[in-house]
């Protein structure tokens, strides 16, 4: 029998390159830009209502390398204690992924999916210290669904983008 440079269904590396398989995987995490302002300090810190907050979330990748991609979880925050800004934050938390033999299609769900899920704890902590160390209590933020919105999402893009006469629910 010959060998085959195909990838062995045991999942044993081969050698010389010719391991085809599929793989992702984190390379670098980071905080790639972070503001804290505390426009009201030290008045309010007097106050005695609860925060109401405003969270916004941005994420974004970019190719920098033949098999390498920078994904950032951009994170802002803004907390109203009666009125008044108690807080801003405004995080880039990034990631450099490594994609080696994933079919294009497939690129994009895990850019703008898979990845953000996998910064997001961190990207939390990050933020939840800031808060703290500004004289607030921690902002634990609540897990999100990335691979959910990115699905929502192009579900959206793919209905806008189609052509006239091909909405939902028509035959």
């Amino acid at each position: 029998m010959a060998e085959t440079a195909s990838a062995d269904p045991t999942g044993t590396p081969q050698p010389n390159g010719a391991d085809t398989s599929p793989v992702a995987g984190v390379i670098s995490q980071y905080v790639k830009d972070m503001s804290f302002e505390n426009p009201g300090a030290p008045g309010i810190f007097q106050k005695q209502g609860q925060p109401g907050f405003d969270v916004q979330f941005n994420i974004g990748s970019n190719q920098v390398g033949d098999d390498t991609y920078e994904v950032a979880l951009k994170i802002e925050v803004r907390a109203e204690v009666e009125g008044q800004t108690a807080f801003l934050v405004d995080l880039t938390y990034a990631g450099l992924f490594g994609l080696r033999n994933i079919p294009q299609e497939h690129i994009e769900p895990f850019l703008l999916g898979e990845a953000p899920r996998i910064l997001f704890p961190f990207a939390r902590r990050v933020l939840a210290d800031a808060v703290r160390d500004g004289g607030f209590q921690p902002l634990m933020l609540e897990p999100i669904d990335f691979n959910a919105l990115y699905l929502q999402q192009r579900a959206e893009r793919d209905q806008q983008n189609a052509p006239a006469g091909e909405g939902v629910g028509q035959a």
